[in-house]
């Protein structure tokens, strides 16, 4: 199974998975991101329109972005052209997004955000700079959807991933989850990060979580660390961290 492009709406009435546009000052603080942890490689999958790529390439970190929705290989100047496409259509998201937010203010903390329009206001900031990067560099946003990446095993110091997993686990089946979390770790030789647990619609962290991390095996290490610095969705307060567990040392040469 790959992530739909066209997904089914799912039973919080939420609608279609967003193409959403979030900040490298967001990702810091969902992620609880230091900048020790930009220092090598980063994958951010899925990046939808979020100018974390875009700002994180202008601070000299080497990273990629990968989506279902990034147009696929072509010359240089269809895949820009389709990529601001991609950021208009984002701007329009945020809109959505703003929107379920205001009508549905009770569900959520206003610290990240002061209010509604603050939250649509840097929304738009952000796919207006992923749409001017993205023309620019259309190199770091590769086509590809979760359960299967394009990458050699270890290929990233870290992996983040914002806004698919847990959040539509409405639509998307625990099977899923497993392979997606599999491949993430497989593609990463330092760890994973996966925000939030909570189900679009909802205020608490996925059901299934427990039980769906004790199936990853013995050689994953499990974390959950509190996001202090990020206040948005309710319940929402916690970033699932992976690593593959170092093999013990032996002593012998």
């Amino acid at each position: 199974m790959t992530t739909p492009t066209t997904p089914q709406q799912g039973a919080s009435g939420f609608g279609d998975v967003l193409v959403s546009a979030r900040s490298l000052a967001e990702y810091r603080a969902m992620f609880a991101l230091t900048d020790a942890d930009l220092t090598g490689t980063v994958l951010d999958c899925p990046g939808g329109a979020a100018s974390f790529t875009a700002e994180a390439r202008e601070q000299g970190v080497d990273v990629i972005a990968v989506d279902p929705t990034y147009p696929p290989d072509g010359t240089s100047s269809e895949r820009s052209r389709a990529l601001r496409q991609l950021g208009e259509h984002a701007a329009a998201e945020a809109e959505r997004g703003s929107a379920w937010a205001r009508d549905h203010a009770a569900d959520f903390e206003w610290t990240t955000f002061a209010t509604p329009a603050d939250h649509l206001a840097q929304r738009l900031a952000a796919a207006a700079a992923f749409t001017a990067h993205a023309a620019t560099e259309p190199e770091h946003y590769v086509r590809a959807a979760l359960p299967q990446l394009p990458f050699a095993d270890g290929a990233f110091d870290l992996v983040l991933c914002s806004h698919l997993l847990f959040t539509y686990a409405d639509r998307l089946d625990d099977a899923f989850h497993l392979a997606a979390l599999t491949e993430l770790l497989r593609v990463s030789r330092g760890e994973v990060r996966v925000f939030p647990l909570v189900v679009v619609g909802g205020v608490r962290e996925h059901p299934g979580l427990e039980a769906l991390l004790g199936r990853l095996g013995d050689d994953v290490v499990v974390d959950l660390r509190a996001t202090d610095g990020y206040g948005f969705q309710r319940g929402a307060d916690r970033v699932l961290v992976l690593r593959r567990a170092q093999p013990a040392d032996d002593g012998r040469a």
